[in-house]
């Protein structure tokens, strides 16, 4: 079993920053894929940002292609999602997510992925 937990959320003027992190407990860093994804009151929850452990891939929607980046620390046992350049449709909940099966399809979907953190909140204002 793999326990996440986020944290680092907080409110942003847009053009700004935050940095997100994702501690693991349990099975860490046996998973082959982690990811961030968000989710906006009324909206269904999307893909953010996944890392694909062994080789090392990263992937992101196109939303957010060039100005955030996700990366990882073993020693740290942590996750990251570096947001840089934030747009108020950037605010959600913001969940980590970690897949512990061998899975060949996209990164893309949320039901892929077996744990789930708590997530948190990340708002940005105009």
């Amino acid at each position: 079993q793999v326990q996440l937990v986020e944290s680092g959320g907080g409110l942003v003027r847009a053009g700004g920053s935050l940095r997100l992190s994702c501690e693991a407990s349990g099975r860490t860093f046996s998973t082959y894929v982690m990811a961030w994804f968000r989710q906006a009151p009324g909206k269904e929850r999307e893909f953010v940002a996944a890392i694909r452990w062994i080789i090392g891939s990263t992937y992101y929607a196109d939303s957010v292609k060039g100005r955030f980046t996700i990366s990882g620390d073993n020693a740290k046992k942590a996750v990251y999602l570096q947001m840089n350049s934030l747009k108020p449709e950037d605010t959600a909940v913001y969940y980590c997510a970690a897949d512990v099966d061998v899975n060949p399809g996209t990164v893309v979907p949320a039901p892929r992925y077996d744990y789930w953190g708590q997530g948190t909140q990340v708002t940005v204002s105009s």
